[in-house]
């Protein structure tokens, strides 16, 4: 994927105020470490995520997203009425119909000549939805899009700490519910439009590239059970499987965009641990030190971890004008997409 004409006008996120430690789970789970003998500060250990954030349980993903949304606009130099296209792109929903962009919408008072939709693709839904609005803005049928997205790992991490009291949980079986406790909240949005609407400097998208390998789709699954969620992850087959199609999205990426390791100044990647980051680069040939990560203080945070790594750089003076970054995503499936973008000072 190409794109000529296409350009990120602003970006921003919004993170729950209560703060949930690694060792705050881990005390919940003391009958359970004590029953298996597990040592205490393993998921940490194991991660490298100290905290992560939540909202209550009951707070909706179109609530999350119109906060993310509500913000951006609101630096945004278009106004609301101008927005052709919203897309609501988290893992979370509020149901399964109507589109939770309906809601998002309306909360947004968005116009009634916006299109409205859900883009679900596990954790790689809001680049999706990037590279849809990119293609409808760069084909001309659109001038400028609104992507949200709004996640809340709370419900699934309470479900998860209430089955692993199962008292037939053996260390084995207790294996495919660890990543849920990696599990954060969060929102992020992002204006993107036709880059001659933008005077100044901007975030250029360059090019896209993914790749795609469903016979891994087993690896992790999630749903709903009455009212609560649950999910199961491999997380050490999910890990190679990952990196396998990883590489395969680097190589076509590379060849699309004309980048090499060496070219981009950062790389954003979905934020999983520290070991899926250190594997990831490894097998790429990056270089670490080009990394930024936010999973230490945010967990896992589905779709919106990758975008709000980027936001969160950009507010931190960690990414700026005339350099050029990569966005690594990878979501359950498996499929990965790579993007490229350059902070150009001068639209050209």
């Amino acid at each position: 994927m190409q794109f000529q004409n296409v350009a990120i006008e602003s970006l921003d996120y919004v993170l729950p105020d209560t703060v949930i430690t690694s060792e705050d789970l881990e005390s919940e789970l003391d009958s359970v470490y004590e029953r298996l003998k597990l040592p205490k500060g393993r998921l940490e250990l194991m991660t490298g995520i100290k905290e992560r954030r939540f909202w209550d349980a009951d707070f909706k993903a179109s609530q999350a997203s119109f906060l993310a949304g509500d913000k951006v606009l609101k630096k945004s130099q278009f106004n609301r009425e101008s927005i052709d296209l919203l897309i609501h792109s988290a893992v979370c929903r509020d149901r399964l119909e109507p589109a939770t962009a309906s809601y998002v919408h309306s909360l947004l008072g968005l116009s009634d000549s916006v299109q409205i939709f859900d883009v679900s693709n596990a954790c790689l839904g809001f680049l999706n939805a990037m590279t849809i609005a990119a293609s409808m803005i760069e084909s001309g049928q659109i001038k400028r899009a609104l992507i949200c997205s709004g996640e809340n790992g709370r419900p699934l991490v309470d479900n998860t700490i209430k089955a692993l009291q199962n008292p037939e949980l053996t260390r084995q079986t207790i294996k495919p519910y660890f990543a849920n406790l990696t599990i954060g909240a969060g929102a992020v949005a992002a204006v993107l439009c036709r880059k001659e609407l933008i005077k100044g400097d901007a975030l250029i998208l360059h090019s896209a590239s993914v790749s795609t390998d469903t016979s891994h789709n087993q690896l992790c699954e999630g749903d709903t059970s009455g009212n609560a969620l649950e999910m199961q992850t491999d997380s050490e087959a999910l890990l190679e499987a990952g990196i396998k199609v990883a590489k395969n999205a680097w190589a076509s990426f590379v060849k699309e965009s004309g980048w090499t390791q060496d070219t981009a100044d950062r790389v954003f990647t979905h934020q999983v641990g520290k070991a899926h980051t250190r594997a990831l680069f490894e097998a790429l040939n990056l270089d670490l030190k080009k990394d930024y990560s936010t999973f230490e203080f945010l967990g896992n945070v589905g779709s919106v971890s990758c975008p709000i790594t980027l936001a969160h750089a950009i507010e931190k003076g960690a990414f700026t004008v005339g350099e050029k970054a990569t966005l690594l995503g990878i979501g359950s499936g498996l499929s990965s997409l790579m993007m490229a973008i350059e902070w150009k000072k001068e639209i050209e």
